[in-house]
């Protein structure tokens, strides 16, 4: 059997105990253990089982993953949503479409503090959707609206998904928060606009001003002071040298705890579920790393990626036209996968790849921007059809809304992702020029 049938075979076997909804780490776990035993029997697979669970989590660097999880879980339970949708509401409801973009505004403050595109899209779609309804907007604007803006719980540092590509990759895990930063507010910034532009164009899916939204008042910016002191002590922490992100984590942790506390909505059951959720969350994180790590170790024996690697440099391409293609089968593979299934794949065969090619830049920078072009991608397919994850999970909890409509809803948020995705990939400094303030 020819190496190229063998990995066939393997992504094959993957894709069929996906679509019958195996779990996706055993999935990718029972794919690579087939095409292992193929190659290599019994006695060399055991061995590498024997050593892979300790080779992967004795790392000390993904002790960040659940403590980033946790410090969202703390946000969540601890009411800080419903004060952020609530100072947000009263700074744009006076426009247009106003409550559509607080809901971005909100998505993006609670994703900076959270680090999960499903939590941050559940999480204020639970405060705003009752009251984007209760003021008019059509189920399709307000779907569409909480989906897209659960994007920037990962494009707004801190990142889930881009931890895990630092570790992968071995890249600085606060330089690639930094390259983030940029890119994520241009996301926001462009959903707004997004909104302003469909309300104008779609008569019937937002009323006009609002004269009943809650005015901007002094309560209302108090209520976003304990997620404020989080973000300059996490990320003032990190930039400032008092602590690694590690370490920063584990503070943003505490602090988010204490912030909650201070809000008076955290009570012990709430304490418990915290706790008990990172714990599943982080259990499929890691599972997903096994399974990504045998089927990787599979793929890896057929010597395929390096063949595929060596081929793509001899036919001469633009680097960016490479990039571009990678993050082409990104959006194609979103329609099967989730972002970190995706990334803990993909990353250990296209990464070498990108490594070979010049693009002007270090080799350093050069990972940095391209991991930030595959968390834009990732983001992108958390809303297209025809899974889009954030999208089942808005609406879900929308249960008058058809996720026809819902899917209409993020076209114009699409259509953003596209023009955002396109001006990273053409000009790299707009992720890179924070980079230079980072030691």
């Amino acid at each position: 059997m020819s190496a190229l049938n063998l990995c066939l075979i393997i992504f094959g076997a993957m894709l069929v105990l996906m679509a019958i909804r195996v779990p996706i780490a055993v999935a990718m776990f029972s794919a690579g253990t087939l095409g292992y035993l193929i190659q290599t029997g019994w006695g060399p697979y055991s061995n590498f089982l024997n050593n892979l669970a300790f080779a992967r989590f004795a790392s000390y660097d993904l002790s960040v993953i659940p403590l980033f999880i946790l410090m969202g879980h703390f946000a969540t339970q601890g009411g800080i949503s419903k004060a952020l949708f609530q100072f947000a509401a009263s700074v744009m409801g006076r426009f247009k479409g106003g409550l559509a973009m607080a809901a971005v505004l909100a998505s993006a403050a609670f994703g900076s503090i959270c680090g999960s595109s499903v939590a941050t899209a559940a999480t204020i779609t639970g405060v705003a959707l009752p009251e984007m309804k209760r003021h008019g907007y059509s189920g399709r604007l307000s779907t569409g609206t909480l989906a897209a803006g659960g994007t920037l719980g990962i494009l707004i540092p801190p990142s889930v998904p881009l931890v895990i590509y630092a570790i992968l990759t071995e890249q600085n895990i606060a330089k690639l928060f930094a390259a983030a930063m940029v890119p994520g507010i241009i996301a926001m910034l462009g959903y707004m606009i997004a909104i302003a532009i469909y309300v104008r164009l779609v008569p019937g899916q937002a009323p006009e001003v609002d004269d009943n939204i809650e005015k901007f008042s002094i309560a209302a910016l108090k209520g976003v002071a304990p997620i404020a002191s989080v973000f300059v002590i996490v990320f003032g922490g990190i930039y400032g040298g008092f602590f690694t992100p590690t370490e920063g984590a584990g503070v943003g942790a505490a602090s988010t705890f204490i912030a909650a506390l201070i809000k008076r909505e955290i009570t012990w059951a709430k304490f418990k579920t915290c706790f008990y959720a990172t714990a599943e969350s982080s259990a499929m994180i890691f599972m997903i790393f096994i399974g990504a790590d045998v089927m990787n170790s599979s793929l890896a024996l057929t010597q395929v990626p390096n063949q595929l690697a060596a081929v793509v440099n001899s036919w001469g391409l633009a680097p960016l036209m490479v990039v571009a293609a990678i993050l082409l089968f990104y959006v194609i593979l979103g329609a099967v996968m989730d972002e970190l299934s995706m990334i803990l794949l993909t990353i250990p065969i296209f990464f070498p790849m990108i490594m070979g090619l010049d693009f002007g830049m270090s080799k350093e920078l050069t990972a940095i921007w391209f991991g930030i072009m595959v968390l834009m991608t990732v983001g992108f397919g958390l809303l297209a059809p025809p899974v889009g994850l954030n999208v089942y999970v808005v609406n879900s909890m929308a249960k008058d809304v058809p996720i026809s409509e819902s899917y209409k809803g993020v076209t114009p948020f699409l259509i953003s992702d596209t023009i955002r995705t396109l001006l990273l990939l053409f000009f790299p400094g707009i992720s890179l020029w924070l980079i230079q303030y980072v030691a």
